[in-house]
C-alpha cells in the first residue's frame, strides 16, 4: 500500500529466482497477491515510480511466509475439538483479524499524519512570507508619510539687475 506521495499509485514487480515475472501491475495504490512458491531460491520485488519522479512516495508492504502452525498439537486429530479448543481456536482467529485492522488504521494513521506535517510546512512558509511583506510594506509607509511632512528647501539665488 502506498502510504504517501503523489496520486498515491506506484507500479511493483515480482519475479522468481530464474527470472520469470509472477507478478506485475502499474499504478496501484493497495493490493494484495498470494501464490506458493515452486522453487528454492531468491525472490526479487520491485518497487518503481518511473512515472512520477518529482514525488517521492513511502510504500508498506507485508509478507507473511508459510502457513501457520496449528494452535494445538492435536488439532489435525480425527475426533472433534473440545469446548475450549474450539473457543481458543476461534478467539485465535479473531485476534488474526484485529491484527489486520490495527495494521489497516496504522497506515491511515500515517497518511494523515504525513498530510498534516505538510500542511504545517506550508502554512509555515506562506506566514513568514505574510510576515515579510507586512514588514516591507508598513517601512515603506513609514517612509513615505516621511517624506509629506519634511520641509525641502530650495535654494533661491538673486540675479543681480
Amino acid at each position: 500500500q502506498v502510504i504517501t506521495g503523489g496520486h498515491y499509485d506506484v507500479d511493483c514487480r515480482l519475479e522468481d529466482p530464474e527470472g520469470v515475472v509472477l507478478y506485475k501491475e502499474m499504478k496501484k495504490q493497495y493490493d494484495s497477491f498470494t501464490f506458493t512458491a515452486s522453487r528454492n531460491g531468491t525472490y526479487k520485488f520491485c518497487f518503481s515510480n518511473e512515472f512520477s519522479t518529482f514525488t517521492h512516495k513511502t510504500v508498506y508492504f507485508d509478507f507473511q511466509v508459510g502457513e501457520d502452525p496449528p494452535l494445538f498439537p492435536s488439532e489435525n486429530r480425527v475426533t472433534a475439538l473440545t469446548q475450549m479448543e474450539s473457543a481458543c481456536v476461534s478467539i485465535h482467529e479473531a485476534l488474526k483479524s484485529v491484527i489486520d485492522y490495527q495494521t489497516h488504521f496504522r497506515l491511515r494513521e500515517a497518511q494523515g499524519r504525513s498530510r498534516a506535517e505538510d500542511l504545517n510546512t506550508r502554512v509555515a512558509y506562506w506566514s513568514i512570507g505574510e510576515a515579510i511583506i507586512l514588514l516591507v510594506v508598513s517601512i515603506g509607509q513609514v517612509f513615505l508619510l516621511k517624506s509629506f511632512f519634511s520641509d525641502k528647501r530650495t535654494t533661491t539665488t538673486r540675479v543681480g539687475s
